[in-house]
């Protein structure tokens, strides 16, 4: 699926995304306004995605948001970080697998396998996702393939878990404190995040750090509330909360706060937001990964990757106008479906 919104100056955005819903709510609502006018825009949309709740849930407004912002660098020439106010042209990236299963992810030797070849591949920092249902929960054998990891790939290379979300307040104790045993650099999302206060509770009793919230809709709004609440110490959030803009919001908020920012999945809508975080935002996150896929080859509508990793494991913010893809308009052509417009 692709977004397109058409200006009357003859500039198109576009973002990868959306739903034929999404179009016709954003046609009634935005046709005749500025695209220039992101503020205004992103505004009314959040006022009016509570009849529209659907068709405007954070992700699609999300999509709008990324091709108002690919509009924008397209007319000034520019990549979308470059209007935000760049910061750094490239950024670390940390290996993100999916989740455990029956086969090339089934085992914590298989974990420390990938982990390794991970590392001979460049990455510098290294994300597990256990085991999810059907597969799990199982707190020992999520323990057990940190540690086989860490045995892998030694102490400098950064480690971080995101488990099953629904264990107990004590379970996640007891597996926030093995990962500091191993020399965890963070651990996410172990508990519901709508018990903000069972995280206010974790977060007191590690020193590893707890990072979120990830699902949490709300944008900043909810991300200020889990800051005053010290529900996390290092915050999250990501496109599907609502774009590009939403991003720039919640990283201003960290920066008052002294918080490190880390930005939830890829593409090129979360390198640009990266490229204009000075303080927060320490890795990309390039995945998901799994050792049976070629991770690469999943998006044949681009005619190069846009978050190529580097031998030092750095990603490179796109420098091509707007968001900085180069799509591959034939292929999306001979692909079509249906088009909404």
């Amino acid at each position: 699926m692709v977004t397109r919104i058409r200006t009357d100056a003859g500039v198109d955005g576009h973002c990868v995304g959306g739903s034929e819903e999404t179009a016709a709510v954003a046609r009634r609502l935005l046709v005749g306004l500025d695209p220039f006018d992101r503020e205004a825009i992103h505004q009314l949309l959040h006022r009016s995605a509570r009849l529209e709740w659907r068709a405007l849930a954070g992700r699609m407004v999300g999509v709008l948001d990324q091709a108002l912002w690919d509009v924008a660098g397209r007319t000034a020439g520019l990549p979308a970080h470059k209007l935000l106010g760049a910061a750094r042209d490239r950024v670390p990236a940390y290996a993100s697998t999916m989740c455990g299963d029956d086969g090339g992810l089934g085992d914590p030797a298989a974990y420390a396998a990938f982990a390794s070849a991970c590392v001979a591949q460049g990455y510098r920092a290294f994300k597990l996702h256990t085991w999810m249902p059907p597969y799990g929960p199982d707190l020992r054998r999520d323990i057990a393939a940190c540690q086989a990891v860490r045995d892998a790939v030694g102490p400098d290379v950064k480690l971080m878990l995101d488990p099953f979300h629904d264990y107990t307040r004590e379970d996640a104790l007891y597996l926030g404190r093995a990962l500091e045993e191993l020399g965890f650099h963070w651990m996410e999302e172990p508990m519901d995040e709508h018990s903000t206060s069972s995280y206010a509770w974790l977060c007191e009793r590690l020193d590893l750090p707890i990072c979120g919230p990830e699902s949490m809709g709300g944008g900043v709004v909810t991300r200020a509330e889990w800051i005053r609440q010290g529900a996390a110490d290092i915050l999250r959030t990501g496109l599907e909360h609502g774009g590009v803009t939403s991003i720039v919001k919640t990283a201003h908020l960290c920066e008052a706060f002294g918080l490190r920012l880390e930005l939830h999945g890829g593409g090129a809508g979360t390198l640009q937001a990266l490229g204009a975080m000075a303080i927060p935002g320490e890795f990309y996150e390039r995945g998901l990964l799994h050792p049976e896929l070629d991770y690469d080859a999943e998006q044949p509508w681009l005619r190069t990757p846009v978050d190529a990793i580097d031998a030092d494991g750095n990603v490179r913010i796109p420098t091509g106008p707007g968001l900085g893809e180069d799509i591959d308009w034939e292929y999306v052509r001979e692909h079509l479906v249906q088009d909404w417009h």
